[in-house]
């Protein structure tokens, strides 16, 4: 899919840009708006970025994420001043923007606005002495609720009344300091885990602000809009007998438009990363194995909403697959045939569970392969289309809802109706003497385009001649005239072309030479 970004892509640095995530737990343990803000900078073409630290990973759900830096969970600006601690991970990373966000732990032990705001003096102090063109970022700490803690709420608001006029003090042209609220909007009871420490809204927000403030710094411009979607809502995962998932969601909603959603997956506890995106509220995926799925909404400017809260599927309880075929259908006959059309019927199939369908196949009746022409629900299938006069073979086979087929049917002939009936005939003799002759071969030719179910000679014996013996043919005389018919199942049926023979002795007057030699021929 693509978006169109409100932001101007950086060109390529010589080396990259070395950002030091500085903090306490709520940046080291699991400090995932590292992460979050991270997988922005590199969707959004900032990806000449390097977060530095003594520090590494954080443990959040996301895969393939820098996740150097100097987050200490439990520690106090004013501790890491006073105990000299900062220039040692300095000469160890060198940075050249460090994202502070101090003072949680400052506060929760009561140390005055002006104490805290002195050992962050000292802190920039000595990010200059190591490099005198840092660039900083100071946050404006989150609330902080925590029980026990009555002082907490006004101390974090005074700290944050106080950061802006310090920090217009200590900035510098080669050293600006650059105030990051991170405090308007975040609330505790929803964007955190205990009263201070993030949960997934709240490292989502507290990216959200880290990032526009940061894209100047990697030679981007500011986005005009920083306002990210909505957390999806209803996220459900559903997975059928095929091992088929289906995640479906509320859509998100956003100041100006929801553009997509990115679905991340976690396979047997691993990361979560990024398998596809999609621009409607459904997304399909096959399973394999223990899997766990979350959901996040983007906008047009890049902004991307908080994930949704995980969701496990595992395969269903699904029954035994069916690996038994439907017995073999009988052999389909034609119960009405036309020029263009055949009717056939079969005696149905049994199966395991239940018989589906029937697939029928079709050859020319002179050879050639079978092919698929149709399938039926039923046991009959009226197959159009065919040509007129023409022979052809089928046979079926039976289907089941699991897709097993049976064996195929005995083949069956079928004949369409149409062509031109007709027969020729023509009599030989074969031997003759004075009183007799013997005539064979005498045969019969079907001139149609159709099979014949019967054919009929007929011819004239000269005067005084008599016939006293025939065969391969019903012969009947009356008077003088002769006539043959074929015999049903021997010869009587005569396909296209095909042709037969028969023949019959006769007796006639001594002296007499002549024979029959006139003779016509009838079919049905």
């Amino acid at each position: 899919m693509s978006v169109t970004m409100a932001i101007s892509t950086p060109a390529q640095a010589a080396a990259p840009v070395r950002i030091m995530p500085l903090g306490d737990s709520i940046t080291g343990g699991p400090g995932c708006w590292r992460a979050v803000l991270w997988d922005r900078l590199q969707r959004n073409g900032f990806s000449d970025v390097d977060f530095v630290g003594t520090q590494a990973g954080g443990g959040c759900n996301l895969a393939s994420w820098d996740g150097d830096n100097e987050g200490h969970g439990g520690y106090r600006a004013t501790g890491i001043a006073d105990q000299n601690q900062l220039p040692g991970w300095l000469a160890a990373t060198h940075p050249d923007v460090v994202l502070m966000h101090l003072g949680t732990n400052d506060i929760w032990s009561n140390t005055p606005t002006a104490t805290i705001l002195a050992a962050y003096g000292t802190l920039v102090d000595q990010m200059r002495a190591s490099n005198p063109d840092t660039k900083i970022l100071v946050a404006q700490i989150i609330p902080m609720t925590p029980s026990g803690c009555s002082w907490c709420p006004s101390g974090v608001t005074a700290l944050n009344s106080a950061i802006p006029g310090w920090a217009a003090s200590r900035t510098t042209a080669r050293s600006p300091i650059t105030v990051v609220d991170q405090y308007t909007g975040f609330d505790t009871s929803v964007d955190t885990s205990d009263g201070v420490h993030p949960d997934d809204s709240g490292f989502q927000k507290m990216s959200d602000r880290w990032y526009p403030a940061l894209i100047p710094l990697l030679g981007g411009s500011t986005p005009g809009d920083t306002t990210p979607p909505t957390t999806p809502t209803g996220f459900t995962a559903t997975v059928d007998c095929s091992l088929r998932v289906t995640l479906r969601w509320t859509a998100s909603t956003d100041n100006a438009a929801v553009t997509g959603y990115d679905v991340f997956r976690s396979a047997n506890g691993a990361a979560f990363i990024s398998i596809g995106t999609a621009t409607a509220t459904s997304f399909s995926d096959t399973l394999s194995g223990m899997y766990q799925y979350q959901v996040r909404a983007r906008d047009a400017a890049g902004n991307t909403s908080g994930f949704t809260a995980p969701v496990s599927v595992v395969p269903p309880p699904c029954p035994p697959q069916d690996t038994q075929p439907p017995t073999t259908p009988g052999t389909p006959t034609a119960s009405a045939t036309t020029a263009t059309s055949a009717t056939l019927a079969w005696t149905a199939s049994t199966d395991n569970v239940r018989v589906t369908g029937y697939d029928v196949y079709r050859a020319p009746g002179s050879g050639g392969s079978f092919a698929l022409v149709g399938t039926s629900p039923t046991s009959s299938f009226t197959d159009s289309g065919l040509s007129a006069a023409t022979t052809y073979r089928y046979q079926v086979r039976a289907r089941d809802a699991a897709g097993n087929a049976s064996t195929f049917s005995a083949a069956a002939t079928v004949q369409t109706a149409g062509g031109t009936a007709g027969c020729s005939a023509t009599l030989t003799l074969q031997t003759g003497w004075g009183g007799g002759y013997v005539m064979q071969p005498n045969t019969v030719t079907n001139t149609g385009a159709a099979a014949i179910s019967g054919w009929t000679v007929t011819f004239t014996l000269p005067a005084g001649h008599t016939v006293t013996g025939s065969w391969n043919a019903t012969v009947t005389v009356s008077g003088q005239t002769v006539t043959a018919r074929g015999i049903a199942g021997q010869n009587a049926t005569l396909g296209a072309g095909a042709g037969t023979t028969w023949g019959f002795q006769a007796s006639r007057p001594g002296g007499d030479t002549t024979v029959p030699s006139t003779v016509s021929c009838t079919s049905p």
